[in-house]
């Protein structure tokens, strides 16, 4: 873990690896849930499900 700590500059920005991979696990399943939320949402508005998702999913 040394390497990983050196290359990223972990220590250097008083973070540990753990804050780090916490950190991405929270940010993928929040993006998770909006590419199936976000088009039921707009749908209801009257816009088409399947190009919403596709916009989520290229916008996220």
């Amino acid at each position: 873990m040394n390497a990983i700590e050196r290359y990223f500059g972990i220590n250097g920005q008083n973070t540990t690896i753990k804050t780090e991979i916490l950190a991405g696990v929270t940010t993928f399943l929040t993006m998770a849930y909006i590419i199936f939320v976000n088009p039921n949402v707009l749908a209801d508005a009257g816009m088409d499900k399947g190009a919403v998702f596709v916009a989520t999913c290229l916008a996220a």
